[in-house]
């Protein structure tokens, strides 16, 4: 039976490589091998790559400053990292929480039989994104050392530690965000929020490792004491990897324990959380009068709940709502010096700098497309809005405006923000923010017209229209011609016209294609989706 369920959590694991979600059947072999390729560049060639270059810059410095050890610890803490986080949230939903809880509960299936194939997935889950980082480290080490038979046994024992270690991290967190899952009311904020702060901090840290490299090499010798000094631990960690076979015994038998322990928490917890509903607030009645509200007001808002209840639908389609007003302070306390220099580079074409800041404001207004897949979303249940007693077209502008009531407000605080350090006249800085506005209405139209031209409605999964669409393409790529499009004008021709008058006609085209787009909603695209 162990054999069976660990075949099915494979085949749940690598299913979007065998099934086509979008046309609900198998994929041939010709389509599995092209996903399989592109899986083995993706993990292999682009982020082993990344790895064996941050390889080949620590080995041969930190072993000739004589704290090899030092490399092996940094490499493997690199790889912890990366495989608990990338493994956590999948822990949570596949070991603890995963939809066929009930269906093997209610058989003849011992407990810890379910439990075993649930860990052998977390275990290969870990182990394939730490060795994206774990085998760069041993092959670029093995070749610049030259090292011997022992040496080789210690780094495949480390490997292992490694792998063990993100196991048992992605087992506890996994606990700890299962037990709070099932405490809150909407996971989804916390779960997207959560995403962006580890994107954040991941690409900080990237951008900042040529430093931190060169830093620690220029001073491996000190960092080296220091750290084995307070932190003993993680020194015999890094010689795990050098054959040191005493601290691969202390670190295989503290391991040894752990796993006993977090076994022992599993058994003891499984069933209680497996067999947990999400618990669901305490509400006392009160009588209160309940404002109505219009078609298109309550749709709007209908829109806007499905948009912040998932965190897959706010993480691909409005990242933006973070970093459109990120930009906007950004403006404040550093554009007022890169605008200055901007001015300088651009003294043949004044104001190019105010056409500048609104394309980078147009660029992150892109990325936030919830409108695009919003008719897709609909997927088998699109007759429930057909069937309601609204036109197709105020189910349309709802959808239009769900995007529009996200993107406007932040776009036009960032403008406001652009324009307070710009050193050019009311006029333009005026523009600028009326600009933002009609062209947040422009992408807003845009997508819905684009979404319910080429809907998506035969999906098993949300995020197959939220990111394998043609409508997703379509709004992305369109909006970066879109966005780049008045700025590269300007720069040819438009300057010639002042940047006042130029952002006049730009403001006054923008509202006679929306105007143009949105009685195509109202007519044409009405009865598209009156007919889906």
């Amino acid at each position: 039976m162990l054999k069976f369920l660990i075949k099915k959590q494979l085949l749940e694991i690598f299913r979007g490589y065998f099934f086509d979600a979008k046309k609900n059947r198998m994929r041939s072999k010709g389509q599995v091998a092209l996903w399989i390729i592109f899986f083995v560049v993706i993990m292999v060639g682009m982020m082993g790559g990344l790895f064996t270059v941050m390889a080949l810059s620590l080995c041969e410095g930190l072993n000739a400053a004589g704290v090899g050890w030092l490399y092996y610890a940094l490499m493997g803490l690199v790889a912890i990292v990366l495989g608990a986080f990338g493994s956590v949230f999948s822990t949570y939903s596949s070991l603890y929480l995963a939809k066929d809880n009930d269906l093997l509960l209610s058989l003849p299936i011992p407990v810890r039989t379910i439990i075993i194939s649930r860990l052998f997935t977390v275990f290969l889950m870990g182990a394939m994104y730490s060795a994206v980082a774990t085998i760069p480290a041993l092959i670029v080490d093995w070749i610049i050392i030259r090292a011997g038979a022992l040496r080789i046994l210690g780094g495949l024992i480390w490997f292992l530690i490694v792998t063990v270690i993100v196991m048992l991290l992605s087992v506890t967190l996994g606990w700890v965000v299962a037990r709070i899952s099932l405490k809150l009311k909407n996971k989804s904020i916390i779960t997207t929020l959560i995403a962006v702060a580890f994107i954040g901090i991941y690409y900080y840290v990237y951008f900042q490792a040529v430093d931190l490299i060169r830093d620690l090499i220029a001073n491996a010798a000190a960092y080296g004491s220091q750290i084995k000094g307070a932190a003993y631990g993680v020194y015999l960690f890094g010689r795990t990897g050098e054959g040191d076979f005493t601290a691969i015994g202390i670190f295989l038998a503290v391991l040894a324990v752990l796993c006993v322990l977090v076994w022992r928490l599993l058994s003891r917890s499984f069933l209680k959380i497996a067999t947990t509903s999400a618990s669901a607030p305490r509400i006392r009645y009160r009588e209160k009068t309940h404002q109505a509200r219009g078609p298109l007001t309550a749709l709007v808002l209908k829109e806007l709940g499905r948009f912040t209840s998932s965190s897959n639908y706010m993480l691909n389609c409005g990242l933006g709502v973070l970093l459109i007003p990120a930009s906007g302070i950004l403006l404040l306390v550093k554009g007022g010096e890169i605008c200055e220099i901007l001015d300088l580079v651009f003294t043949a074409r004044p104001d190019t700098s105010a056409m500048l800041v609104l394309t980078m404001l147009f660029l992150l207004s892109i990325m936030i497309d919830n409108a695009a897949p919003s008719v897709s979303l609909e997927g088998k249940s699109i007759w429930i809005p057909q069937s309601l007693p609204v036109s197709p077209a105020t189910v349309l502008r709802a959808k239009m405006l769900s995007q529009f009531v996200v993107s406007a407000p932040l776009m036009l605080f960032a403008a406001i923000c652009g324009a307070a350090i710009l050193k050019t006249s009311v006029a333009v800085r005026i523009l600028m923010v009326l600009m933002t506005l009609a062209f947040s209405a422009f992408s807003a139209l845009f997508n819905t017209v684009i979404g319910t031209k080429l809907p998506l409605l035969t999906w098993t999964s949300e995020l197959v229209p939220i990111k394998q669409t043609a409508a997703v393409a379509i709004a992305l790529f369109g909006g970066w011609f879109a966005a780049i499009l008045p700025v590269g004008l300007y720069l040819l021709v438009g300057y010639q016209l002042g940047a006042a008058a130029y952002l006049a006609i730009w403001i006054v085209l923008l509202c006679g294609i929306d105007l143009l787009l949105l009685r195509w909603l109202d007519k044409k695209g009405a009865a598209i989706f009156a007919a889906l």
